[in-house]
């Protein structure tokens, strides 16, 4: 796959981290792979195989994160965004990539949201569109207006597949820190952390306590707060690491305060080495740090960042305490005799082992791009779409409107394909029919249906059971049984659809296996149906009085076959050719061509070309029409809802 990863940290380099392991994951399990930074360059370690561009920085001072700056401290202009959106674009142009990942865009960033929606409209338009994920970290900073939580949902619902969350639930689930509601827990993917380091050999005779602060300035209140507690616990040795983003004037002062027994040096790279050595770790709890400090079991005293109403360290060093594992000193609170006073505690109580968790989040981020990919590259390489460019083109020269609708059938429940389905129907502008099992609808259906607007339920026989002998085909509706039976449970049908989903159905019937006995038809205006919809060309617009018909006709599953997609090929040329029907008079001019899908029982490769059908169409201003749209007696069936 080619891979393109998009990440800009403002404050710290935490963030940058992350990324840069997730880059480097992918490119160790071959597939080609763009970092995009949008941050000020920090030294890390070798990138190995990955594409490094560098966009023009951007950082802020403190937690204002609205405020945007260049190198040297000075407010950015218009021209600076601009140039950073032009590169940001031409990248992803030059790669071409079949996964893009935005590093906790839409959860965050918010000020850099129009490089980052310009990026997601772009990745949309590509043919194929990639696979698009977001990548976030354990705990989020949720927004205090709820319509900022609706815009970072929405935005997810209508660009991205899966959500990367780069923590272990059983530490501290998503919930925890951020709203999730229906729609967004099905594209949750949990990770485990992300660290490429290796264990340290943990050294028994540990000694001495060891500081960090992160690689920001935000860290000075712990640094000064540390270089005086050491000078009340000094019966250990003290080593004090500055991060890089202390300026050099700060850091010689730290260096001047110290006692004698406090060395003050300089962030290194054997951080966890040195804490596996240590009695007592001081620090803040941001991720790395955290994922540092399990790793090498040293016992913590955590001093959660919380300037600026930051609330995300503050909830991690919460769930360590809770499994007793850290002690807190508030950063509000923070001083010398109160930090030397935690550091004793934690020096003379028992040492607890650190919390069991996952740890591999880098190469279990790579398996889950790659499964949830695993159909695309195949599909990139076979479909080809323009037969139906060229039968759009045939028809619109001959004057012929064509429409398109979409039924998808066995509807029952909330499940996470149903989201998946009301999802990408979102996300293309598309009208969805969703023909209901009556006798099976469960309360969760309904729920989830209430505000989805593109929506609409149909009838889908009774229980979708079958009653044909053996050896025919399958059918609930055929003419197996007494007419006055079948036309009794369509009736029972329909009261039952109305009881369960209410104004969300249409009186639509829809024959389970598309099947439906002659002898019924003329009943169900009588029943109180209005439309009747099964597979194929229908023979005329009302097959009775009072009834409309509006068939289906591509479904791309391979029934009596591998049961996942039907050969690409051939599903475009049979779109092509229903079009082509509709303009030569051999087909209903009038009727639109319907897609018929099952969500249920979709595989990747099902969703892939629902989508591809999806996005082609739409790219040529054709949409899915709306249900309640659709059917031509339209006054009847409004009343009837």
């Amino acid at each position: 796959m080619r891979v393109l990863i998009v990440v800009t940290h403002l404050l710290g380099a935490g963030h940058l981290t992350r990324a840069a392991a997730l880059a480097r994951a992918f490119a160790r399990a071959g597939h080609a792979t763009t970092l995009v930074s949008g941050g000020t360059p920090v030294p890390l370690a070798d990138f190995e195989d990955v594409s490094l561009v560098q966009l023009p920085p951007v950082r802020t001072t403190g937690t204002d994160f609205k405020a945007l700056l260049d190198e040297a401290g000075a407010p950015i202009d218009a021209t600076r965004l601009d140039r950073r959106r032009e590169l940001l674009l031409a990248t992803l142009q030059e790669a071409r990539p079949d996964v893009v990942v935005t590093e906790l865009f839409p959860f965050g960033r918010r000020v850099l949201a129009d490089e980052f929606m310009a990026l997601l409209e772009a990745a949309r338009s590509l043919q194929p569109r990639p696979l698009v994920l977001s990548s976030i970290r354990d705990i989020l900073v949720a927004p205090s207006k709820p319509e900022r939580v609706a815009e970072a949902h929405g935005r997810i619902a209508a660009f991205y597949d899966a959500v990367l969350v780069h923590g272990d639930p059983r530490i501290v689930p998503l919930t925890a820190s951020w709203p999730v509601d229906p729609e967004l827990a099905p594209l949750l993917h949990y990770t485990g952390y992300v660290d490429e380091g290796s264990a340290p050999a943990r050294n028994l005779a540990r000694n001495g306590i060891v500081v960090s602060g992160g690689s920001s300035a935000a860290s000075l209140p712990l640094y000064r707060a540390a270089v005086e507690a050491s000078r009340m616990v000094a019966d250990r040795p003290w080593r004090i690491l500055i991060g890089r983003g202390v300026a050099e004037a700060d850091f010689r002062s730290l260096q001047a305060m110290a006692p004698p027994h406090a060395t003050v040096e300089r962030a290194r790279r054997d951080f966890r080495d040195l804490l596996a050595q240590a009695e007592v770790s001081v620090s803040q709890a941001g991720y790395n740090t955290v994922v540092d400090l399990l790793q090498a079991g040293v016992t913590p005293v955590l001093v959660p960042f919380e300037a600026g109403h930051e609330t995300e360290q503050r909830l991690r060093a919460e769930r360590l305490k809770s499994l007793g594992f850290a002690e807190i000193v508030p950063e509000a609170g923070l001083s010398a005799p109160l930090l030397a006073d935690a550091v004793r505690q934690a020096l003379a109580g028992p040492s607890s082992p650190p919390p069991t968790l996952s740890l591999d989040g880098a190469r279990e981020s790579v398996t889950i791009a790659e499964t949830l990919s695993v159909a695309r590259p195949a599909l990139n390489r076979s479909i080809d779409w323009s037969p139906i460019g060229q039968a759009l083109s045939r028809a619109r020269d001959a004057g012929r409107g064509i429409g398109f609708w979409w039924r998808d059938d066995d509807a029952v429940a909330h499940t996470p394909e149903l989201d998946r389905l009301l999802g990408l129907a979102r996300r293309y502008e598309a009208g969805i029919g969703l023909a209901a099992i009556p006798a099976l609808v469960e309360a969760s259906l309904a729920h989830r249906l209430r505000d989805e607007d593109g929506a609409l339920a149909l009838v889908h026989g009774w229980s979708h059971a079958n009653h044909a002998p053996p050896g025919q085909k399958k059918a609930e509706f055929g003419d197996h049984r007494p007419t006055a039976t079948l036309a009794a449970e369509a009736g029972d049908a329909l009261r039952m659809a109305r009881a369960a989903l209410g104004q969300k159905v249409l009186p639509v019937f829809v024959p389970p296996w598309n099947r439906i006995a002659p002898g019924l038809v003329p009943h169900l205006p009588g029943l109180g149906y209005r439309a009747l919809s099964t597979f194929r060309d229908r023979d005329r617009h009302q097959p009775v009085r009072d009834l409309v018909q509006i068939n289906t006709h591509i479904d791309p599953i391979d029934w009596h076959g591998s049961r996942s997609l039907v050969e690409p090929a051939a599903l475009v040329a049979s779109v092509a050719a229903a079009i082509d029907r509709r303009v030569d008079g051999t087909a209903d001019a009038d009727e639109p061509i319907g897609f018929l899908t099952h969500h249920k029982v979709h595989d990747e490769s099902i969703w892939f070309f629902c989508e591809g059908l999806a996005a082609y169409l739409a790219d040529r201003e054709v949409r899915f029409l709306r249900i309640n749209r659709l059917f031509r007696n339209e006054s009847r069936i409004a009343v009837e809802q």
